[in-house]
This record gives structure tokens, C-alpha cells and sequence, in this order.
């Protein structure tokens, strides 16, 4: 029988695996290393419990700062709610004390849960017929420490490296922040020996979302993608710089498995528990919570309308025609009814006005039911985010669906070999066929682009086809602080659409719908939290904070 683990929000693990003893009653917290890593469970049933565990510790992605997306925090998208936390990183009061995304706790806990679980998994007297699956264990451990570690080096830069020990209360907490080189290095490192050592793919249904060599490879091609880029590499933009080289040779290995492709359908992708697409996801059970924090806010009874997420007209306009040309351009653009033909993606992405949902089309004109209004959480820009969510265009309730977070996707390694080829050595014909591979997935026609493009025409193509391919996935965030240039995106106002309805007759009117600021002097890196600096006395803050 097909077995599948999933991680549950809650902290909790399925696990199909044979239980004694009655230890499956005692909480997991309370479960002692001797009842872990038993001496006697020549399966290492609880090990493997103890590793699943581990997984909780990684982002969970959709609504996961107080109710928002991290890409809020972007220029795709704001918050509905008024004085919601994620604003703090577009309002310019971000703190030391007061970070909504403060992620050093978190990633320094996987790391001592896989740190403890590699220092006693030996314990276990594993039967011959589970020695191999014991070392694909300590390969998943390593790859999630390593993960841990990017989490905290694209936010902090440089920080403390613990190696395999486990700290304990008698050992010395004031521990220095190797630099970021060292880090990074450390990272690579990690993954190669789980590239060489891991579960390869493809995944057997009963081990999906578990970590496998090719997790460890789309890790290292966006590791080496970001070294590359100009916030890290100072000669970024220097053709046949070799940075840009390594990263496009990491995405090219991972593309030369011939394992993964692009889903058939962009539609049918996020709810999709297996698919060929995803390297790696975050494994939750069926849910509906997508659709009940991000839906339109006037749909009531039976349906839960919280509307937390608004996109900004900035996103909007990102989406071409469905022709492969800008709106600006393109003959299919009508500014009466500016939705019509666009990218097919765009309906996949965005609520719009008049879009179709639970039998009846949206109303996000100004007193309309999805914009009533008043007080009430409601969009800021006259648009919400439908990305994720199952296809409800004539249901009257939302059923569970799969709601996975895609933590690495083929599109994804697509781009990053697109982007690091084409700053290495120009826009060439690999670099034209994986960007059109995915324009021809999305349903654009003709999805071809223009012949002869310059390499900086290439780059703001592929920047743009990242943009509207991967929104609200948390790339965006990212993104824009490693091209550096979250310093233009994220300095003035952001905008959305206000819409009349004029008896009948819709006006469409750009609107402003949010002041935003970015200290170039210190936002491209977080600030390590207050309690960590006063807790450690060797451990020094980034620059500004």
C-alpha cells in the first residue's frame, strides 16, 4: 500500500510506521534520546519519527506572518488588514525588537534537531535490510541543517556555524558569527555530500516530501544563483564572470537528471500532491485555509472570507497580454475592460473585478460586495490573490484541497539556469528555450520571444517572466533584495485600481494604495534580534540596525 507523510501546521507527524510500548501516547516533547533513538527498534521507527519532525522547522510558506504572505512585504502585494505586522518592512520600522519574519529561533532549532539527531542516530542497531535507509536519513539531516543555514545567511549574512555539536547549559553560548564566505561554503559543502549520498529521485510515493539529491541540488543552484547576483558579487555584471557560471552549471545538473519537468497544466499545479514539477515541498494535509485567509471578502454563509492578501497594481500590469506583449503595446489591450486576454496566468493568480467565484462574479468596484467599504478587512487595491486555491468558479463552499508549499519547483530552476547563462555568456539558444518553455506552459500565443535580444534585454525578460511565474511562492521578497533593487521598487507608493460603477458602466482610475520605504543603508539584511546580541556577547549586529 502507497504511504505519504505529511507535516501538519501543528508540529505533529503521521508516520506509517509500526508503534510499541505505548510511547505514541507520550508527547513528543516529553520523549526522552534513550525512547528516540532506542537501542532495541532495529527498524528506527521513533528516529524516523524524531527526523520528521525536523521537517516543521522549515517555511511553511501562504499566510505564515501573523495571517499574511511574506510577499506583502514586497512591491506584488500588501496587506489588507490596517497596521498589519508585515508592514513594518515597507513602512521602514523594522527592528531589532520587533522583526515579523524574525527567523533566528526557528533555524537554529532544526539545526540542533538535526545536530541530535546525527549524534545519536548510531545508537540505533539498525537490521541489515535498513542500513541504506538509515543513511538516507543522515543525508535528510544534513540537507535540512543546510537549508536552516540558507534560511539564516539570506537574512542575516554572516552567522554563528555550530558544526555537529549539541550544545548543552555547561557549554559556552558566546559564540562569534563566521563570515558569510564561511557560511555559504559550509552550506555547499553539506549539499554536496547529500547529492552523493541521498535518496535519489524520483520519489517513492510512501517517501514524498522527503528531502532527495535533487532537493539538494535546486538548494545549491539558488545558493550559487544568489552568490552571483549583484548583493553579493560586486562584478555581477561582468560578462563571463565566473560566479554566473557555477550557478548556470548547478541549474544545467539538475535539468540534466531528465526526473523533473513542467507540470502539464499551471492550473492543476498547486493542487497536486505528486507532480513532476515540485523538487520539494513543505507536505500539509488537505486543508482549505488558503481559500478561507485569501478569498474575497463578500461571500458569506457557509464560506470563510478573510481577504487578508491585496496584489498590487504593480503586479498587475507585470502580466502581459496573452499575445506575449506588454499591455502598453499589445493590440489586445482594451482599457474599458483591461482584463480581457491576458496571460492565462494572470486568472490563475489575481481576483479581479468580475472574475468568476462560488457563482458569482467578483465586485471589487467601489461599494461593491468583495469592497463594501467601512472598517472591514477588505482589498487596498481592488485586487485578491487567488494563486494556490482550487478551481471554486461554481461551488458554493470550499472543499480541502491539496495545499502543499512548493519550496523548489522545475520553473524555478529553469529561471535561475536562464538568469546565471544569460549574465555569463548572452542570451543564447538554451537561455531562449527555457524561458519559452515556460511561456509555452503558461498558454501564451505565440510564446516565443523576439530574436536577437541583447543580454539586458534578456535579463529583464527573465526577471519579468520570474516575477508573474513564481508571485506569492516568497521569491519576490528575495528577488528584489539580491538584484538590489528593492531601493527603487520599494521607495515612493505602490498603487491598485479604483473602479466606479456607474450604473452599469465600470471607470478605471490607477490609484495610490500604499506609501512604502527602504533604507539602502541597512534593510537588504535583517537585524539580529535584540535577545540574541544581549545573550551572546561575541555575537555583533549588522551594519545600521
Amino acid at each position: 500500500m502507497k504511504k505519504i507523510f505529511y507535516i501538519l501546521a501543528t508540529g505533529a507527524f503521521f508516520l506509517n510506521a509500526c508503534k510499541s510500548g505505548g510511547l505514541e501516547e507520550t508527547p513528543l516533547n516529553l520523549w526522552t534520546e534513550d525512547y528516540v533513538f532506542d537501542t532495541k527498534d532495529s527498524l528506527g521507527d521513533f528516529a524516523k519519527g524524531y527526523l520528521t519532525e525536523i521537517y516543521t522547522n522549515l517555511p511553511a510558506g501562504f499566510n505564515r506572518i501573523s495571517s499574511n504572505i511574506l510577499d506583502a512585504a514586497s512591491d506584488d502585494a500588501i496587506s489588507s488588514q490596517n497596521a498589519a505586522a508585515i508592514g513594518r518592512f515597507t513602512n521602514g520600522q523594522i527592528t531589532a525588537f520587533n522583526n515579523p519574519d524574525d527567523a533566528w529561533a526557528i533555524n537554529y532549532s532544526g539545526i540542533r534537531r538535526a545536530n541530535k539527531f546525527l549524534t545519536n542516530v548510531g545508537k540505533v542497531p539498525f537490521k541489515a535490510s535498513m542500513l541504506q535507509e538509515k543513511n538516507y536519513w543522515i543525508s535528510e539531516a544534513k540537507f535540512l541543517r543546510a537549508y536552516f543555514y540558507f534560511e539564516l545567511f539570506k537574512r542575516y549574512g554572516g552567522v554563528p556555524l555550530i558544526g555537529d555539536k549539541v550544545l548543552g547549559l555547561n557549554d559556552d553560548l558566546n559564540i562569534p558569527r563566521n563570515s558569510a564566505k564561511e557560511v555559504t561554503d559550509y552550506i555547499l559543502a553539506q549539499l554536496e555530500e547529500v547529492i552523493s549520498t541521498g535518496r535519489p529521485d524520483p520519489i517513492a510515493d510512501g517517501n514524498l516530501g522527503r528531502a532527495t539529491r535533487g532537493a539538494a541540488m535546486a538548494l545549491k543552484a539558488r545558493l550559487l544563483l544568489y552568490l552571483a547576483s549583484p548583493l553579493y558579487n560586486s562584478s555581477a555584471y561582468n560578462p563571463g564572470d565566473s560566479n554566473w557560471q557555477k550557478a548556470a552549471d548547478a541549474a544545467k545538473a539538475v535539468m540534466n537528471l531528465n526526473v523533473f519537468s513542467l507540470h502539464s497544466s499551471f492550473s492543476t499545479l498547486f493542487t497536486t500532491r505528486k507532480t513532476a514539477e515540485v523538487i520539494f515541498a513543505y507536505q500539509r494535509a488537505n486543508t482549505n485555509d488558503v481559500e478561507n485567509n485569501n478569498g474575497p471578502v463578500g461571500y458569506a454563509g457557509p464560506v470563510t472570507a478573510n481577504g487578508y492578501t491585496s496584489p498590487t497594481q504593480e503586479l498587475v500590469d507585470a502580466f502581459e497580454m496573452k499575445d506575449g506583449k506588454p499591455y502598453t503595446t499589445s493590440p489586445q489591450y482594451n482599457a474599458a475592460n483591461p482584463y480581457l486576454n491576458r496571460d492565462p496566468r494572470f486568472y490563475l493568480t489575481v481576483f479581479h473585478n468580475g472574475f468568476k467565484w462560488l457563482n458569482r462574479n467578483v465586485e471589487t468596484f467601489e461599494g461593491g460586495k468583495d469592497k463594501p467599504g467601512g472598517i472591514a478587512t477588505q482589498t487596498k487595491t481592488g485586487y485578491y490573490m487567488r494563486k494556490f486555491m482550487g478551481d471554486f468558479t461554481s461551488s458554493s463552499v470550499y472543499s480541502s484541497q491539496t495545499h502543499n508549499f512548493p519550496l523548489f519547483r522545475y520553473a524555478e530552476v529553469l529561471l535561475n539556469f536562464a538568469e546565471a547563462r544569460n549574465e555569463y555568456s548572452g542570451p543564447d539558444a538554451e537561455v531562449y528555450k527555457a524561458i519559452e518553455d515556460i511561456r509555452k506552459r503558461a498558454g501564451l500565443s505565440p510564446f516565443t520571444l523576439d530574436a536577437g535580444l541583447t543580454r539586458e534585454q534578456m535579463r529583464e525578460v527573465i526577471r519579468h517572466e520570474r516575477r508573474v511565474e513564481m508571485a506569492f511562492e516568497e521569491q519576490r521578497f528575495w528577488d528584489i533584495r539580491r538584484w538590489k533593487i528593492a531601493e527603487h521598487v520599494l521607495n515612493g507608493t505602490l498603487h491598485g485600481m479604483k473602479i466606479t460603477n456607474n450604473g452599469g458602466t465600470l471607470t478605471y482610475e490607477r490609484s495610490d494604495a500604499s506609501k512604502v520605504s527602504f533604507d539602502v543603508s541597512k534593510m537588504y539584511s535583517y537585524p539580529i534580534p535584540y535577545d540574541e546580541i544581549i545573550k551572546n556577547s561575541k555575537l555583533t549586529q549588522n551594519q545600521g540596525w
